[in-house]
Formats: structure tokens, C-alpha cells, sequence
């Protein structure tokens, strides 16, 4: 009983292996099929590796400006420290911090104060960004057959819609972009990054382009702006206190000024008079021209102060990795899409040989003798 039981066991087992190797028998016998389908797919994957245009990637790394510990100290900032996070380099009260960088970036302002930027081509001629992206970038020639049809619906629409409505100005209007302009907006963003290591705070920027010095001029110009922009914004404060410890300064200077030329006056004309209220007035004018002094220079003091503060709140950030010029494409990688078209050939005609041959044969056999029948 006990043998017959381990016979049953092991007949799934065998018919399984028995169906793998007819399954390998089939693939065998149809290998001349596999090896055209494999040919037909590197051809393909060659023609949409050569069609699809290079593209070159240019990587700035910038380190921040470390921090005392003043958002994460104690055992919480090591706790999060340990945990691979990171509590933010610029303070509590600092908003925008090196994990929001990659959302600055690709915010819809950012984006477009970049289109104005200029730029040098490998072949030394000059040129925009917006330019670049318009005219110089090109697209696989598939592009623009899937693109036909919204060309047609547009090409409709602007016949029905006025001059007025499609003209565009000089100026770009944030808050309501042309779709034009939103296609750059899109192109832009989607060639331009920011990444944050959570543990190092080290910002890594990359460019995107089809041209290997554009590429570079372009990340460059990126790290240059991103930098302008937390600047701003962490001395915006600062500034704006030194503008009116300025502006302090100033208008206590000239009452200084003019209470030292009343004082120089009044003596000057009144020179040898030993009346009691000639003398009174002297002694008045000069203490106001003391305290005048004594004000201009608690404002000169706070104005140095406002303009060290500046320099405190402005932030420095050490070039990891400065931009280059690119000398090999980051992609499209040809030998990936080749090996990726030919195993994407043979899993199809793999699957058609162990299955959709049956398939097709039996649904013809059905067909036949269902037309059989009535005829019987």
C-alpha cells in the first residue's frame, strides 16, 4: 500500500518533467524560428537605438555649510542621524532647507527664469535656452508621427480662434503660461534635477542636454541660481535690517551734520559776548550737537552690526564636484535596448510556439467542425 502511495506522489512529478521536456523539444525543433525572431528584434532595436538622439548629463555636487546644531541637537539629531535623516542645515526657523532644493528647482518660476539664459553651443555658436530647447533639440522620427494628431486638432483650432488670442508677448506670465510655454516648462524640468543626500546634505544638480557644452553651461548656471536663490532668502532679514540701520544712519548723520554747523555758527557770530543768554544758547546748541553725535554714533554701530549679520546669515557652499564638460552620452544605452529587443523577440516567439500555434490551430479546428456538423 505504502509503495503504491509513493507511486501516486510521483506521478505529478513526472508528468511535469515530462511536459518541460516537451516544451524544450518544441523550442528545439523551432529553433531556426527563435533565431530569425532574434535577428528581426537586434535589427529593430538597432534602428531605435540609432534613432533616438544622444543625450549628455553634466553633475555639479555642492556641500552646505555645516551647521552648529541648532535644529538638531542633542540626542535627537544623532538618533536621526543614525537613522539616515536629516534635520535640516539652516536653523528652526529656516523654511527652505536642503531637502526642499529639488522642488525649488523644478518650480515653475525657477524654470522659466532659466529660459533667458545664454548659452554656447560645441560649435561656438550662441544661443538661449528656450532657443535651444525650440530649435535645437531633436526627437526620434516616431515622434512626430504619434505628435500628428494633436498637429492636426491645432492646426484646426487656430483656424477658428483669432490672432488676438494666440499672439503671445514678449513677457512670460507665470501664473498663466502659454501652452507653448508649458511644453518648455515641462521639457525644462524634465532635463534638470536636484538630489539631496539625507545623511551628507551633499546637493548633487544635473543637466540634461543633447549638446555636451550646453549640458555644462547649463548645470553651471543652475548651482549658480539655486545658491542666489537660498541667499536671498536667508538674508532677505538681514538685508532689510541693514536697510534701515542705513536709512538710521543717515538721517542721523545729517542732524549731526546740521547741529554741529548751528553750534559753528552761533560761536562764530557771537564771539567775545559775555552776555548770560549768549552763553546759555552755546551751551545748548553744543549738547545738541553732543547728542547728535552721541545718536550717529549708536546708528553707525548698529549699521556695522546689520552688515556683519549679512555676511553671518549668508550661506557658503563648497563645490564637491565642479561642472564639466561631458565626453561620453549618458544615453540612450544601445547595447541595453539591443539585448532588450532581441529577449523581447525570442519571449514572444517562445510564447508562440509553445502556445499560440495550439491556440490558433485549435480554434481553426473548432471553427471547421462546427461547419461540419450541419452539414451531417
Amino acid at each position: 500500500m505504502t509503495q503504491q502511495n509513493d507511486n501516486i506522489d510521483n506521478m505529478p512529478n513526472q508528468e511535469e518533467e515530462i511536459d518541460l521536456l516537451e516544451l524544450a523539444r518544441k523550442l528545439w525543433d523551432s529553433r531556426r524560428m527563435l533565431i530569425r525572431w532574434g535577428i528581426a528584434g537586434a535589427v529593430i532595436g538597432l534602428i531605435v537605438a540609432f534613432s533616438i538622439p544622444r543625450e549628455y548629463t553634466t553633475t555639479i555636487k555642492l556641500a552646505p555649510e555645516a551647521n552648529d546644531g541648532k535644529a538638531a541637537s542633542g540626542g535627537l539629531g544623532a538618533l536621526a542621524s543614525m537613522a539616515g535623516i536629516s534635520m535640516g542645515t539652516g536653523g528652526g526657523a529656516d523654511a527652505v532647507y536642503p531637502q526642499l532644493y529639488p522642488d525649488v528647482v523644478s518650480s515653475v518660476p525657477f524654470v522659466v527664469g532659466l529660459f533667458d539664459v545664454n548659452l554656447v553651443d560645441k560649435e561656438g555658436n550662441a544661443t538661449t535656452v528656450r532657443q535651444y530647447l525650440e530649435e535645437d533639440t531633436s526627437a526620434p522620427w516616431w515622434s512626430a508621427i504619434m505628435s500628428l494628431p494633436g498637429t492636426v486638432i491645432g492646426g484646426v483650432k487656430s483656424l477658428f480662434t483669432s490672432d488676438d488670442e494666440v499672439a503671445e508677448g514678449d513677457s512670460i506670465n507665470i501664473f498663466h503660461l502659454s501652452p507653448k510655454e508649458n511644453d518648455i516648462v515641462l521639457a525644462l524640468s524634465s532635463r534638470i534635477s536636484a538630489n539631496v543626500d539625507t545623511k551628507t546634505s551633499v546637493i548633487t544638480l544635473s543637466s540634461t542636454m543633447q549638446d555636451p557644452v550646453v549640458s555644462a553651461m547649463l548645470a553651471d548656471t543652475i548651482a549658480m541660481r539655486l545658491r542666489e536663490y537660498v541667499t536671498e532668502y536667508r538674508t532677505n532679514k538681514a538685508r532689510q535690517d541693514m536697510e534701515y540701520a542705513q536709512k538710521l544712519n543717515d538721517e542721523a548723520r545729517d542732524e549731526y551734520y546740521k547741529a554741529q554747523q548751528r553750534y559753528a555758527d552761533y560761536t562764530d557770530k557771537n564771539q567775545g559776548l559775555i552776555l548770560r543768554s549768549a552763553q546759555t544758547e552755546r551751551d545748548r546748541l553744543q549738547n545738541e550737537s553732543s547728542l547728535a553725535f552721541n545718536l550717529y554714533n549708536q546708528t553707525a554701530q548698529q549699521l556695522q552690526m546689520a552688515k556683519a549679520k549679512v555676511q553671518q546669515t549668508t550661506p557658503v557652499y563648497t563645490v564637491v564636484q565642479p561642472a564639466t564638460v561631458p565626453l561620453r552620452p549618458s544615453k540612450p544605452s544601445k547595447v541595453l535596448i539591443l539585448v532588450g529587443f532581441v529577449f523581447l523577440a525570442v519571449v514572444a516567439a517562445s510564447a508562440w510556439i509553445l502556445f499560440g500555434k495550439d491556440m490558433v490551430n485549435s480554434f481553426r479546428n473548432k471553427k471547421v467542425e462546427e461547419k461540419a456538423e450541419p452539414e451531417q
